[in-house]
């Protein structure tokens, strides 16, 4: 590398983003990975039905409000759903990415402003992550 290249470099920790998957979304995805279709009605019974309530300094919502997004933390598949969510989003991408549990990096080598635009423009593709 000359001594006026640079490589910019982000990370960015989608550790949040499990709250925030959303349920159509996340069963078109597995779907259209090939996954035999038992599997992915198996899943959709799995995500379907689930409601929450919140409590806040020990007052308890009247109501009761359907989920449609996120995955059930504390199971043995939810970071297997997320995993099949997030594992390609690579795709489509002109910058190099590298994955890690909840969180990926992503850089380029900068030479001029045309790198620096690429980069943007991978960053804006993956703020719809499994879009």
């Amino acid at each position: 590398m000359d001594n006026g290249d640079k490589i910019d470099a982000i990370i960015v920790d989608f550790s949040k983003a499990f709250d925030l998957v959303p349920h159509g979304r996340l069963l078109t995805h597995i779907a259209n990975s090939g996954v035999d279709s038992r599997v992915v009605v198996w899943i959709r019974e799995f995500l379907s039905g689930r409601t929450q309530r919140v409590r806040v300094g020990g007052q308890l919502s009247a109501e009761e409000v359907r989920v449609t997004s996120g995955i059930p933390q504390g199971s043995v598949l939810g970071p297997l759903l997320f995993l099949a969510y997030v594992n390609d989003i690579w795709r489509n991408i002109e910058s190099t990415i590298r994955l890690f549990a909840d969180d990926y990096v992503i850089y380029r080598k900068i030479i001029n402003n045309a790198d620096m635009e690429k980069l943007q423009k991978d960053l804006d593709k993956l703020g719809g992550v499994g879009g």
